[in-house]
């Protein structure tokens, strides 16, 4: 009798599905949860272990330009994060996220928790990100950390807002620039808006 108990509970766990496995965050980790404007939103990975990217996210060969690799530190100061740091930003109520992307890309799915900023209109904006408006520009005395971000390794968004944003006078030691981008993001199965 016991060997039969065996051999089915055997079959059965050989039979589950693909998403079986826990897929986390990181070990211990399943989800971590961010405030945005309509409330909380939980980030965590699609539990499907077969899941594939797809779409314009699945294209590995573009035309350069405009979509050329991006130098792993775009400017003289910044930080580099990944994924880790950007959701330890997201739950930081000091710090801001910001999809530096066109307003489309942004609507077509972000980052929970992100804000649009997009790469033309950043050094603009600055007053949106703890600088004060004066006489000659902006007063970023009391800049907040910003991460940005935008469709991943070879976009040149995100980039090109932190050189502007940095030739504003907003302090280069407060950008934080996750390189990997949606496609990074999607990759991993990461939580997107809808």
């Amino acid at each position: 009798m016991n060997k039969i108990l065996i051999g089915a509970c055997v079959a059965i766990v050989c039979a589950l599905p693909a998403w079986a496995e826990p897929v986390n965050i990181q070990k211990g980790v399943a989800s971590v949860t961010v405030e945005t404007e309509t409330g909380p939103v939980e980030i965590s990975r699609i539990q499907d272990n077969e899941n594939k990217v797809s779409g314009t996210w699945a294209l590995t060969s573009r035309a350069c330009p405009p979509f050329c690799i991006q130098p792993v530190v775009p400017a003289q100061g910044m930080t580099v994060i990944g994924e880790l740091e950007l959701m330890a930003m997201l739950q930081d109520p000091e710090a801001i996220v910001v999809d530096s992307r066109v307003t489309k890309h942004f609507e077509g799915g972000s980052i929970p928790g992100a804000i649009s900023i997009p790469f033309s209109e950043a050094a603009d904006r600055l007053d949106e990100l703890g600088c004060e408006i004066d006489f000659d520009g902006f007063d970023c005395e009391n800049a907040k950390p910003v991460a940005l971000f935008c469709n991943g390794p070879w976009c040149g968004q995100s980039p090109t807002a932190a050189r502007k944003m940095i030739e504003a006078k907003y302090p280069a030691d407060k950008i934080y620039y996750y390189r990997g981008g949606m496609q990074v993001w999607r990759m991993l199965g990461l939580t997107v808006t809808q």
